[in-house]
């Protein structure tokens, strides 16, 4: 029993932002009810898989959740999902506002069924700007976050984006804990509220708190950006057999490192010195660590650094972070069987409770699997169920 046991959630999200959240929900011990369309959420076909809708994407965001097929464009089937509120603790949706209030489920609609329901949109901007309307995808968020011009003045040759949905998983994580104090507000208030997680506003947030430097003030010092992780030679440094991530960063890793290396003159140097002199000569810093490490193996680097207390980490692939020997002696990725997929790795939640300890209690559900195991449970009959069914209003395997 997680620390979240009890709690019963309406998941209406789809692809990657709000099924991340939820699973964390759902890992936590909420009863996540998974509410997906009568074809199923698009991310199921995303990705080499032994069935055409359980992909690994999919898998991998949507484990401790039951799943439901809703055609919530009928009006039956808004019916059932309002039945699903009347007894729910937080509905969660990732389409834009005006989507739901189209499909009659607006805050006020829902919230006239259910006064303690926390109603938690994902979306792309705030509802009180001229971007309101726009969908919005993680490439558009990286974008207008800074992330793509980010790589450009740090030396790329084009603005690129993070290869992975980092603003759906970041904002994903951001609306757990909104979703959490909403419902901590709740034990004192009795009352559910509306809860907004727009995705812009959130990732400018979590990127400008690095980069917004000298522009945070008025007027300005400088044109903004952290000098460190801008510059160019901040990267994996190359060795004589591959590369390793390492960072000399205090005054005492300095010391240490040079003295290990025979070169503890360097210290005098007034570049490398001091930490804000190193924090205003990072091209020439970094250089000079490029040319050293490729003297050694990755091997020895790691073996020296880890010694003189050093932070370094070897630079995975994504096959070789499978075979970590720290995430191998704690169990991260496990070999379990699926009911329909036979044998696949999941990886655990990193987030560990002394008391209620975090074990995912489902894996990633088939479509509709729960269908009926929903339904009864909400109260319909056998005859109104059989109803739903033969009019195609819900889909069960």
């Amino acid at each position: 029993m997680g620390p979240l046991a009890g709690l019963r959630v309406i998941d209406l999200t789809s692809v990657v932002m709000g099924p991340y959240a939820t699973q964390f929900l759902g890992d936590f011990g909420a009863d996540v009810i998974k509410v997906e369309p009568p074809a199923g959420d698009l991310v199921r076909s995303i990705g080499p898989a032994r069935h055409p809708d359980m992909g690994p994407m999919f898998m991998n965001s949507n484990r401790s959740k039951r799943s439901i097929a809703i055609n919530l464009k009928a009006p039956e089937g808004r019916e059932v999902l309002l039945r699903l509120c009347r007894d729910a603790d937080i509905l969660v949706f990732n389409v834009r506002p005006a989507a739901m209030v189209r499909l009659g489920l607006s805050f006020e609609e829902v919230a006239a069924v259910n006064p303690r329901i926390i109603y938690a949109g994902l979306y792309g901007y705030g509802q009180d700007g001229p971007y309101a309307a726009r969908p919005a995808y993680d490439d558009l968020i990286q974008g207008g976050a800074t992330l793509a011009h980010l790589f450009r003045i740090s030396g790329s040759a084009e603005p690129r984006y993070i290869p992975t949905a980092a603003a759906d998983r970041v904002v994903g994580l951001m609306a757990v804990s909104a979703i959490l104090a909403a419902v901590v507000a709740r034990q004192s208030t009795g009352k559910g509220q509306r809860v907004d997680v727009p995705m812009f506003e959130s990732m400018v947030s979590f990127v400008l708190s690095d980069h917004l430097g000298g522009l945070s003030y008025d007027p300005p010092l400088d044109g903004g950006g952290y000098a460190r992780q801008l510059a160019p030679d901040r990267r994996p440094l190359k060795t004589a057999n591959g590369h390793v991530c390492a960072l000399v960063y205090t005054d005492d890793h300095w010391r240490r490192f040079l003295a290990a290396i025979g070169e503890p003159e360097r210290m005098e140097d007034p570049r490398f010195a001091t930490f804000r002199a190193r924090n205003g000569n990072y091209d020439v810093v970094y250089g000079w660590l490029m040319e050293k490490f490729e003297a050694r193996s990755s091997e020895e680097w790691i073996a020296l650094l880890d010694s003189i207390d050093v932070p370094v980490m070897a630079m995975h692939d994504l096959e070789s972070v499978m075979h970590d020997p720290h995430l191998t002696a704690v169990n991260f990725f496990r070999k379990v069987t699926h009911p329909t997929e036979g044998e696949i790795v999941s990886m655990a939640n990193p987030v560990r409770l002394s008391d209620t300890p975090i074990v995912p209690p489902r894996l990633a559900p088939n479509l509709g699997e729960h269908t009926l195991e929903v339904l009864r449970d909400a109260g319909l009959s056998q005859p109104e169920i059989d109803a739903l069914l033969r009019d195609k209003v819900v889909m069960a395997q």
